[in-house]
């Protein structure tokens, strides 16, 4: 037996009022660092809330200038009564605010801001708004003008100004606070860190001095309480006048000793009780999984319950809803196999049935009773019958089959579907039926959703398809600029790349951007397009339009209007039409009468001007001879001028009449080339015949025409002479005839033109030479009903080449 002595020693309760008053004088100077630090946050808190106060009210008294001011300009602009009435109620609110920024003026700079503030405030309310006012309303609007350019508009900007640099000075106090007060943070987190590291030393030594005196003691303890695990008597001696808690302790300690020696009897008396509790406790334990294979057999049938009303609740797939509700029905109710399947519809869905087995079910679903029961009675029912020998499997014994068939409804009256279940010796729980047919309400709304959807889908499809016949680009934008949806034409129009094929959902940067790449001047057009969604008013008598052109020239008039629910604005309908042709046309139209006034007013002019010399004059007979043959020219250049008129009109109706045989051309050519001699002594015509058969089928008469007009134009457009060569050759069974001059040229963005009605190359060295415009066009049509083609090749300035070709005549 040890024996352990220890000397008499108090310490428990030195220690307690040691720890006491050392923790006391740290929580009292903790607080009073934290107490200091609450102060100054609630200082300089107090100081940046007035200051924040003040620039929310500049703020806002900022926002009603503006609201003011942009209402006042939307007043002028579109004559708007609420938008006047809106700007002549800021003043009462900018004068609130006024008044509650004059309640917080501490400094000077505050004085002269509120000053400048109500300076302005009276000069735009009082003078020059009312001015305003009554001259727009009197229709004086440069008087409008004159007061935004008379210094309206720089004191707005002023006044702008200063409130901007009044708030700029709010926000750097509030930042000069801000860094203060962290800067005196940091020093009193600094004291405080401090404070914690000697609370910490003294801590540690006064514990250490007690871990000494109280480390030994219990060293015994642990060295008796050691042998008394080992099963070796262990006593602690103590002074008996030793009154301290270790006294105390050692006392307890060795009367504990002795209690468990006396006790350990009774502990083995217990144990053999406690193994009796255990065998009852195995039989507890068996029960218990018996209940937990319950549980979980439940949560089995809830979690493929949760799965089916989740699958039902999120898809829109008719046939994956029908597999999802047996699959997972079958567990719910306990059952092997089943189907469902639709009354007037082939679809279905089974689970553990051969394709045998279904087939037999649905060809015999209408005959054997069970829809007219369901329909009757309109809740599920059961049936007991005799199991079939296929259904048995290996079993050689009696055997029953319970089947459970369930109606679903659509929308709670038409009965669409029927659901089956079957499972052998056990029968379906009639308690459970209300939940089956909760179940299959389930399915019917599904369906429900369903046929909602498609029919919803269907619609949206069909739209879109009547939308897409349109030959005009369609687009509904919402009042974000976001595009909702558009036809086909719109991407045809406007080229949309594969990223942006389905622009439904667009966003107004994706869409706008594509405008920018195929519309020229595109700023104003997308300017019209953000004032338009922008707008909340309604216009329904009058129709909204702008005029853009594309980069490839062609022309669109965009038309739109707001849609509405009420008085809320739900988007815009754009409609793009494609217009070049009609533009094309009135362009013609324009170029036609101007050409027409121009090239008659000079004959015109040249008749009506001699006429007047010979009735007011005594003239020699020399003189009226050269008078007389100026005024026959210019009449048959007048006549000549209409029949251009009148041929093109022919051709273009249709109505022109072509007497066609077999002619020989090289004479035509001839007979034009020594015509147009006569016309032009400056000029060399030659005529080279490079050889084969020059016999077509045409009317003489009109290709005789197109060569003077071809032949002619070479000979206009080179106004400096040179030599004009009409080269004629035989290739391919074609007559080919080259008209090559030396003259002016066309340039290059002229050559696709240059046949067109009334079109004239417009620049400086052709605006002297004459012409209607319509010369190449006739000769194009001629060739054209001779079954040929006209081509020309030109280099600007250095001349030009006409070759028409037609088809040989095949006999002699």
């Amino acid at each position: 037996m040890n024996k352990i002595k220890f000397n008499k020693n108090s310490i428990v309760r030195r220690y307690i009022v040691m720890m006491s008053v050392f923790i006391t004088a740290f929580l009292v100077l903790a607080g009073i660092l934290l107490y200091s630090f609450y102060q100054l946050n609630e200082e300089y808190t107090s100081k940046n809330s007035q200051l924040e106060k003040k620039e929310r009210i500049v703020q806002r008294m900022e926002g009603f200038f503006i609201q003011a001011f942009m209402d006042a300009r939307g007043y002028f602009a579109y004559g708007t009564e609420d938008l006047k009435e809106n700007t002549l109620k800021q003043e009462p609110l900018i004068l609130e605010y006024l008044e509650q920024l004059k309640e917080m003026e501490e400094e000077y700079k505050d004085q002269v801001f509120l000053s400048k503030i109500d300076e302005f405030r009276e000069y735009y309310f009082v003078e020059a708004l009312p001015k305003a006012l009554e001259n727009y309303e009197n229709g004086d609007v440069e008087a409008v003008k004159a007061t935004a350019n008379g210094g309206a508009t720089k004191k707005i900007t002023a006044i702008m100004a200063d409130i901007n640099v009044y708030n700029a000075e709010i926000n750097n106090q509030i930042d000069e606070n801000f860094q203060e007060l962290k800067k005196i943070q940091s020093y009193v987190q600094i004291g405080f860190v401090a404070f914690i590291l000697v609370f910490l030393f003294v801590l540690l030594r006064i514990t250490r001095l007690m871990f000494s005196e109280i480390a030994r003691p219990l060293a015994g303890f642990a060295a008796a309480a050691n042998e008394i695990a080992y099963g070796r008597d262990a006593v602690i001696e103590v002074e008996k006048d030793r009154n301290d808690e270790l006294g105390v302790l050692s006392i307890a300690f060795n009367r504990m000793v002795e209690g468990i020696q006396e006790n350990e009897q009774n502990l083995l008396a217990q144990n053999e009780e406690l193994v009796a509790q255990q065998d009852e406790l195995h039989a507890q334990q068996l029960e218990l999984q018996e209940a937990l294979e319950v549980v979980k057999n439940n949560e089995q049938k809830l979690s493929s319950r949760n799965e089916l009303i989740n699958k039902l609740a999120n898809s829109l797939d008719k046939q994956e809803v029908l597999e999802s509700a047996v699959l997972h029905m079958c567990p719910i109710i306990g059952a092997e196999k089943g189907i469902i399947a639709f009354i007037d519809d082939p679809s279905y869905a089974s689970y553990g049935i051969s394709p045998e087995g279904v087939k037999q079910f649905r060809d015999n679903l209408l005959f054997s009773g069970v829809i007219d029961r369901l329909q009757m009675d309109r809740k599920p029912f059961a049936m007991k019958r005799q199991a079939e020998e296929e259904e048995k499997g290996f079993h050689t014994d009696h055997m029953l089959s319970f089947d459970l068939y369930i109606p679903i409804f659509l929308s709670g009256r038409k009965l669409i579907a029927v659901m089956a279940f079957s499972r052998y010796d056990v029968p379906f729980d009639s308690r459970m039926m209300d939940e089956y047919e909760a179940l299959a309400k389930n399915v019917g709304i599904a369906m429900d959703k369903i046929n909602l959807y498609q029919a919803s889908e269907e619609a949206r499809r069909l739209n879109q398809e009547i939308l897409d016949t349109i030959q005009e680009g369609v687009q509904l934008v919402n009042t974000e600029g976001n595009i909702l949806q558009v036809n086909k034409k719109f991407c045809e129009l406007f080229g949309c790349p594969d990223q942006l094929k389905d622009l439904d959902d667009c966003s107004w940067a994706e869409w706008i951007l594509l405008l920018e790449n195929t519309i020229e001047d595109s700023d104003d057009f997308i300017e019209f397009l953000k004032l338009e969604i922008a707008s909340q008013e309604k216009f329904p008598s009058i129709e909204l339009q702008y005029i853009y052109r594309n980069k490839e020239g062609k022309v669109f008039k965009v038309y739109c209007e707001g849609l509405f629910d009420g008085n809320m604005k739900l988007g815009t309908i754009f409609v793009h039409r494609n217009m070049t042709k009609e533009y094309e046309v009135d362009r013609i139209k324009s170029e036609f009468v101007s050409t027409v006034s121009h090239e008659l007013r000079t004959p015109l002019a040249s008749i009506l001007g001699f006429t007047e010399l010979m009735l007011t004059r005594d003239l020699k007979a020399d003189r009226q001879k050269k008078y007389l043959s100026t005024i026959h020219n210019e009449a048959g250049r007048l006549t000549s001028l209409i029949n251009e008129f009148l041929d093109i009109q022919r051709m273009e109706s249709g109505k022109q009449a072509y007497e066609k045989a077999q002619i020989a051309m090289l004479p035509i050519i001839r007979k034009v080339i020594e015509l147009q001699k006569v016309q032009s002594e400056r000029h060399e015509l030659t005529l080279e015949f490079l050889g084969g058969h020059d016999l077509v089928v045409g009317d003489a008469g009109k290709l005789e025409q197109a060569l003077t007009n071809l032949i002619g134009n070479a000979i206009k457009y080179s106004p400096d002479g040179g030599e004009v060569k009409i080269i004629v050759f035989e290739k391919n069974s074609m007559l080919n005839i080259e008209i090559q001059d030396e003259g002016l040229g066309i340039p290059p963005e002229a050559m696709d033109k240059v046949f067109e009605k009334f079109y004239r190359v417009d620049n400086s060295d052709r605006r002297s030479i004459g012409g209607t415009g319509l010369g190449l066009a006739i000769v194009k049509e001629i060739i054209h009903v001779h079954d040929g083609e006209i081509e020309v090749r030109s280099k600007y300035g250095e001349g030009s080449t006409f070759t028409i070709t037609l088809p040989v005549s095949s006999f002699d």
